[in-house]
């Protein structure tokens, strides 16, 4: 696999350190220039211990990595670090996030300054749909919105395998477009958000707060509703219909050509697609039908994007 713009001129020994930090776990790895991962590890993240104290599991864990290339015979030439909330990419600093607990940490220069080597801080959707891009279920196709649909629901714009982070560093949170005015609240604060009725969180919240079963998830709601249990297929179809709204407007605004389902409720394949491609189609009237596909790299999007966006900065210092 190529990882596309940003491998020119890095030798076969060089590689980037590439961390995907979440709320529950970071995943890492270090990656060659051709997209092909030397090593891999994951640490829990523990964000209960606070900010401060997982911002230093990730500068030991990059430089653990950055040690175990070079006693392999690597050279780390780069690190990428991608994370959840609201990013200042351009800055390189983790402005808020609510799974973490980061609220305005350099991150970027922190971990430059711990490992010795050129940094990039991203976003951890926008890099997972950037690894879609060029790399997975959106390889060679020039306009690709990669949606992740897990406790919350994101997504990124890829046109020509680069991502768009907007002018504040909140592109693509198609999660609050609000499909039910005066709906479900929403952590955001607004009523009606898609992430309220459609993520996977939700849609077990919801089938719990009907069926009175407690701890149901949306797996569990996918299944006994492909089993053919009324209520969980009634709760799986409102949710399919919200994601279809949503998405209506999504392709309103973006004009996707693909649309690349990642996160946990992608896992249901064709439970969700199928049903998805034709509400989405009964809703549409002027507007060009995308493709609608899982993603094909599963939870590593996010590292192997980290690892693109270090390589894509490698390349912009070289040109000239």
């Amino acid at each position: 696999m190529s990882p596309g713009p940003g491998a020119d001129g890095l030798g076969g020994v060089d590689v980037v350190v590439a961390l995907d930090v979440g709320g529950t776990g970071i995943k890492c790895a270090l990656v060659h220039p051709d997209g092909t991962v030397q090593h891999s590890e994951r640490h829990p993240t523990l964000a209960r211990r606070g900010p401060e104290a997982v911002t230093a599991t990730i500068l030991d864990v990059a430089a653990g990595l950055a040690d175990r290339a070079r006693g392999a015979g690597l050279t780390p030439v780069a690190a990428g670090v991608v994370v959840p909330g609201v990013v200042d990419e351009e800055s390189g600093i983790a402005v808020w996030s609510s799974n973490v607990g980061f609220r305005d940490v350099p991150l970027r220069d922190l971990v430059a300054k711990r490992l010795g080597l050129p940094a990039v801080l991203g976003h951890d959707v926008r890099a997972g749909g950037v690894a879609e891009a060029r790399l997975g279920a959106g390889l060679d196709q020039r306009h690709v919105l990669f949606i992740a649909i897990g406790t919350g629901i994101a997504a990124a714009h890829v046109v020509d395998g680069r991502a768009f982070s907007g002018a504040h560093g909140a592109a693509g949170e198609v999660g609050h477009i609000i499909v039910r005015p005066g709906g479900p609240a929403c952590g955001c604060g607004a009523r009606g958000c898609l992430e309220s009725i459609a993520s996977a969180s939700a849609i077990g919240r919801r089938y719990t707060e009907i069926s009175g079963e407690e701890g149901g998830t949306a797996y569990d709601v996918a299944t006994r509703a492909a089993a053919g249990e009324e209520l969980a297929g009634q709760v799986w179809s409102d949710a399919v219909e919200a994601l279809a709204d949503g998405l209506l407007t999504a392709q309103a605004l973006y004009d996707a050509g693909t649309v690349v389902f990642g996160g946990g409720l992608a896992e249901a394949g064709e439970a969700l697609l199928s049903p998805l491609r034709a509400a989405l189609a009964a809703r549409t009237t002027f507007h060009r039908t995308p493709h609608l596909v899982r993603a094909a790299l599963g939870d590593t999007a996010g590292c192997l994007g980290a690892a693109l966006l270090a390589l894509d900065s490698i390349q912009a210092e070289r040109t000239p």
